[in-house]
């Protein structure tokens, strides 16, 4: 795992110190949002308020808010809803201040609306060309902004970080992060530390070294940059711990970026003045192409910690070495003081893809305990002495096929988790998901499509029958699960746990639900009428508590899975819900009067077919589904009209649709590739779901 330490907390303590003596000065007055340091540290003394993604920088996801209790929760009603206006995943964590909420819809839109009512305030549009959402792995969604001394601040899905006035909308700075010719993008949110815009990037599926950076909250200016993959070793490595991470890594992978992009987590210390981020998956997935010797690949699938003044590493811990299934560890980290053996430690917690549940003193970085918390197949254990995975080695696909848990999905995804210190439990959104690895005997990098070494050809089909979800409660001391909740499928929002005794989540087939945080009994239930991923916040106005969550179906399993992501059969209709006690707003009712058009005869041989099947696997099952089954993302390749039939090629290779966010893919594929898989989503319109049986 190789651990490394330098330097104490000391100085951040100082300034927590100093910070104290003026905790409440500015928590309200002084115009919109009058948030800072402090007051954030402070988060507990205004829980009607929600300051940051995490609601604080230890990102528990817990609120002391209790007027909403499991003896009460069944009279929750919808307060208000507010429409976006966009029809792909929602997966944003609103913030709330004073009464005034801001929320980011797909295409990186920022939404500014009173809490209480629902009424808009400002929308801003950031104008993200369309024609960049194809370099978005896993849907154009956004999950959140930061609120920062009177700046809404938030990255686009083009990776700029722009900053707006939170009181009028109008933009107050934007630069762009994007380095050297990679098709970067921003998804997740951005924290703001010590005056400084933390913020990372997306885009390793196609290709991209990935990188941490700190901007200047009042001005944009960069402060500093971490890279966490070594970059080209001919030239200087821009510190010393890239040039001991570059033992790590064999061949030329610098010439395919590398990958260990900063997609979504992160957390924050005040009293130790150390920054928590996430690392991602290598580019491409398969080591045996980028780093043909073998290694580690430092710092890919890694925690970091980061002195958030300077930018430089304190100490790091690699969850996957060698890392060849997609498993980030970019998913959501927990700050938390647990008792263990009799001791109080100071902790970070994380879930990441791979399975396992991981507790580290996050003083030191040190592994405390580690336990799967989902079926893993990859590896049988962790082994404490080393820190390293015990690894199954036919779950390594360079010369074979392999099926292994997780799958590239992850036990857990983005969708946060949440700690309830009163429990002493956290509450994961879980899935079991059987991944296929193939290897790509082709594979020849290029910059503007995935380039992750697998051959999805054999995908033609994913079952239902083989793939869960559940919401898990897991004691992270005892390391062991306490209560489960079984849920449709995967793919079910992020968690919030309150005071009251209560865990809320969404899940993919349209329902908000409360539990018991204790039992795991289900409370309360309200439909949604669309799938949900966002993780609900709760917040008081008028000294009246309201629960919120982002609704929207969308993201890489809903996109990707075909008929086992499929849940409703209404169009994905972007929402913010807002509940309270007593609350009697109602949804409109869905329109169901979609008509399936016929489609053109099938005729194509049956080996152009098949072709056209490998080819769609290959290059368009990543958002339309296998099987050209949609999820309900997208519209059904299959269940296209005559316009769409006779436009066909201009589409896919002419890009006629760019602007919708289908550009043309006319640099890997000739007129007759076009025409197979034309055929072949022809084919699957005159079957069922379920390939090779008749359609209804």
């Amino acid at each position: 795992m190789r651990h490394h330490l330098r330097g104490a907390g000391l100085a951040g303590f100082a300034a927590l110190c100093l910070l104290t003596s003026s905790v409440l000065a500015e928590t309200t007055g002084g115009g919109a949002a009058t948030v800072d340091g402090a007051r954030i540290v402070a988060a507990d003394k205004e829980p009607g308020n929600w300051l940051s993604t995490g609601r604080t920088y230890a990102e528990q996801r817990y609120s002391p808010l209790n007027a909403i209790t499991t003896d009460n929760v069944k009279q929750l009603g919808l307060a208000w809803s507010y429409e976006t206006g966009a029809n792909r995943g929602h997966h944003a964590t609103p913030i709330v201040i004073d009464g005034i909420m801001y929320v980011t819809a797909p295409w990186s839109v920022v939404h500014a609306l009173d809490a209480k009512t629902g009424k808009a305030l400002w929308t801003y549009d950031p104008e993200v060309p369309k024609e960049w959402g194809k370099f978005a792995c896993c849907d154009v969604v956004n999950r959140g902004v930061a609120v920062w001394e009177g700046k809404v601040i938030f990255g686009t899905l083009d990776a700029r970080l722009v900053a707006v006035d939170a009181a009028t909308g109008k933009k107050a700075w934007e630069v762009d992060t994007k380095e050297g010719p990679w098709p970067y993008t921003i998804t997740g949110a951005p924290r703001v530390v010590k005056g400084k815009v933390i913020i990372g990037n997306g885009g390793a599926e196609y290709g991209v070294r990935g990188y941490v950076t700190a901007y200047d909250a009042a001005t944009g200016k960069q402060v500093w940059r971490f890279y966490t993959v070594p970059g080209d070793p001919a030239k200087p490595f821009e510190n010393p711990e890239l040039a001991e991470a570059a033992k790590t890594w064999t061949g030329e992978w610098w010439k395919m970026g590398g990958g260990g992009s900063v997609w979504d987590s992160m957390a924050f210390d005040p009293e130790l003045n150390t920054l928590y981020v996430g690392t991602g998956n290598g580019s491409p997935w398969a080591r045996h192409i980028r780093s043909p010797g073998g290694g580690d690949n430092l710092f890919l699938s890694s925690i970091l910690a980061i002195d958030p003044d300077t930018g430089r590493l304190k100490w790091h811990y690699q969850t996957t070495p060698g890392d060849t299934w997609d498993y980030t560890a970019t998913q959501h980290m927990i700050l938390a003081e647990l008792t263990i053996d009799g001791k109080p430690r100071k902790v970070i917690m994380q879930a990441p893809k791979n399975g396992f549940f991981y507790v580290l003193d996050r003083e030191t970085g040190q592994l405390i305990s580690a336990k799967n918390y989902v079926t893993v197949t990859w590896a049988s254990g962790i082994d404490m002495a080393t820190g390293r995975p015990i690894e199954n080695p036919d779950a390594r696909w360079a010369d074979k096929p392999a099926v292994v848990m997780p799958s590239p999905i992850g036990g857990h995804n983005w969708q946060p988790m949440a700690f309830n210190p009163e429990t002493g439990l956290v509450y994961i959104p879980t899935q079991e998901i059987p991944g296929l690895y193939a290897p790509d005997g082709k594979f020849a990098y290029n910059r503007k499509q995935w380039n992750t070494g697998t051959d999805n050809a054999p995908i033609a089909d994913v079952d239902p029958a083989i793939v869960s979800g559940a919401l898990i409660a897991w004691d992270p001391v005892a390391q062991k699960e306490v209560w489960r909740a079984k849920l449709w499928g995967p793919w079910n929002g992020g968690v919030l746990t309150t005071a009251g005794n209560l865990v809320f989540q969404g899940t993919s087939d349209g329902k908000f639900n409360a539990y018991d945080a204790r039992t795991g009994e289900r409370l309360w239930t309200s439909p949604t009428q669309t799938g949900v991923q966002a993780a609900p916040v709760t917040f008081t106005v008028d000294g009246e508590q309201y629960v919120s969550v982002v609704v929207g179906y969308g993201g890489a399993y809903a996109l990707a899975y075909g008929r086992a992501a499929k849940t409703l059969d209404i169009p994905v209709v972007g929402r913010v819900l807002t509940y309270k006690i007593g609350g009697t707003a109602q949804l409109p009712k869905p329109d169901l009067s979609a008509a399936v058009p016929p489609p053109p005869p099938n005729t194509a041989p049956a080996e152009v077919v098949a072709r056209g099947g490998a080819l769609f696997a290959q290059y368009c099952m990543v958002c339309h589904g296998a099987g050209a089954v949609s999820g309900g993302v997208l519209p059904d390749l299959r269940h296209s009209g005559p316009v769409i039939h006779q436009a066909w090629k201009e589409i896919v290779l002419g890009g006629m649709l760019k602007d919708n966010g289908m550009v043309s893919f006319a640099d890997v594929l000739k007129d007759e590739d076009a025409d197979a898989i034309h055929a072949y989503v022809i084919s699957r319109a005159h079957e069922g779901d379920v390939p090779g049986t008749p359609a209804k």
